[in-house]
This record gives C-alpha cells, structure tokens and sequence, in this order.
C-alpha cells in the first residue's frame, strides 16, 4: 500500500529533525596559562610583594590544549572521542559545555549542553538519598518528578544500602556511578559523559551503554570520552580521534578505532 502525504511529510519532518545540527563547534583554539610552579613564587603573600616592588610575574607558559577545530554534531548521533592523555578531549567537552571561554574561534549549542557530574551539584555531607533530590532539581526536575523518579536512580546506580550514608565516603567509583544514574535519568539536548563507563563492573558498564543509546534515540547527542575501544565501538555512531589537540580522524566509529589502534600498536 502507498504511503499517505501525511506519512511522508512525517517521515520527512523526523529524517530533518534527526539531521539538525545540536552542536557546531569552527575553528575552536584553547590556550592555558601556565604560571612558573618555582617554589614560593606562586603563593599570595609573595604575589603582594612582587606588587609593592613592582616586580614582574613569574614566567608563564602557554599551553595550546585545542588547536583548530572543527566539526558539526546532530541530533540522534553518539560521539566517541579518542586520543592519547593529554591529546585535549576533556578540554573539548569542557568548552562545548560552556565551562571554558574559547580563545580562537566559537562553540554554538542548540539547548542545553550537560557535562555528566556537572548538572548535578552533588554535595559530600549529604546521603546518596538527598544528593539525588538535589540532583533532579539542579536538572530541571519537580520535586514530585524527583521523588518519582528515586527507587530507578538507586537501583541504576547500584549503591543499595550505601544510600543513606553521606556521599564523602563513597569511593569514587561510586561516585561516579551515582552522577551517571542522576543524568541518565532524563533526556538532554546534548548529553557529555568523561570517562563515566570505566567505574563500575561488568553489569554497571552494559546498563551504562544501553542507556546511552537510549539517550541518543530520544533525539539527543551524546558526547563520550573514553579509553576503552570497545566501549566506543559499541556504543558510539561516530568517533573524533584527537591528537595534540587536532581532529586527526574524524568518521564511523569502527574505521576510526581501527587507525587508532593501528597507529598506537
């Protein structure tokens, strides 16, 4: 049977929908500060000093943690970043987020942009019961949606009778998974996620990726730091290899795991 006008035009209007842009990120330049670590020349008291003197600052260094890049993200895709320690992925995220002004060049977001553990303005005094509270309602949530939503973050995270004791002694594999279980819990316009996926066991990991891939169906895009391959491969559409602080490859998730993996073994 032929398809209908309307379910075509719907059919046109999700396809377009799913193609938007959630994130543009041109020419983007991060540049650090360094300031010279010699003994006794970074505290506050000798910084007085140097201004009753009029003497200069210590040397500072600059450190080009992103160098030019560029690239566009849609709605419905799932990222993987990969690169070596230092090759500016958290750095990335960080400035798509908002968190660091961009030296060179623009970030551009459509909606909100949720670096994981950020939204969620946990508090190490309080129980897991209450940061969760907190939680929901620093991500937008109503007090009677938090409350509903509490037995699913609990049971998600893992942390059972752990709950009602003060987040300070979780370890912070714990931690972690609470902040994951927190944003999981609702969709984003645009969901980062550092290394969450490597706390936790086995069971952990596998709930953690097939939410993520929730996530991006409900027409988000998910940003995923994070060193495991295998982790990226199954649960990312896409992979951006960074290296010193350049797009060395950007595509499918499974061809750029396989040239990273060729040039780093």
């Amino acid at each position: 049977m032929a398809e209908s006008i309307d379910e075509r035009v719907a059919q046109s209007v999700k396809e377009s929908d799913e193609q938007a842009p959630t994130v543009i990120v041109d020419d983007l330049h991060i540049v650090y500060r360094v300031y010279g670590a010699t003994a006794g020349k970074g505290n506050a008291p000798a910084a007085f000093k140097r201004i009753l003197r009029r003497q200069a600052s210590p040397a500072m260094r600059e450190v080009h943690a992103v160098r030019g890049v560029t690239f566009t993200a849609h709605r419905g895709e799932s990222i993987g970043l990969i690169g070596r320690n230092g090759s500016g992925k958290s750095t990335l995220l960080r400035a798509v987020a908002g968190l660091l002004p961009a030296t060179r060049g623009a970030v551009f977001t459509d909606g909100q942009p949720t670096l994981l553990g950020v939204n969620a303005a946990l508090m190490g005094d309080l129980t897991g019961e209450r940061n969760i509270i907190l939680g929901c309602l620093a991500m937008g949530l109503t007090p009677a949606q938090a409350k509903e939503r509490y037995a699913d973050i609990v049971e998600f995270s893992g942390l059972g009778e752990f709950i009602d004791l003060p987040m300070r002694t979780y370890s912070s594999g714990m931690q972690q998974r609470l902040r994951f279980a927190i944003a999981a819990v609702k969709s984003h316009d645009v969901l980062m996620i550092d290394e969450a996926l490597a706390t936790g066991d086995a069971e952990f990991r596998r709930r953690s990726e097939d939410r993520i891939r929730e996530l991006r169906d409900e027409a988000g895009t998910v940003f995923l730091v994070s060193h495991s391959l295998d982790v990226v491969t199954q649960t990312c559409t896409r992979a951006i290899w960074l290296d010193k602080g350049e797009i060395k490859m950007d595509g499918d998730a499974d061809s750029v795991v396989k040239a990273y993996s060729a040039a780093t073994s």
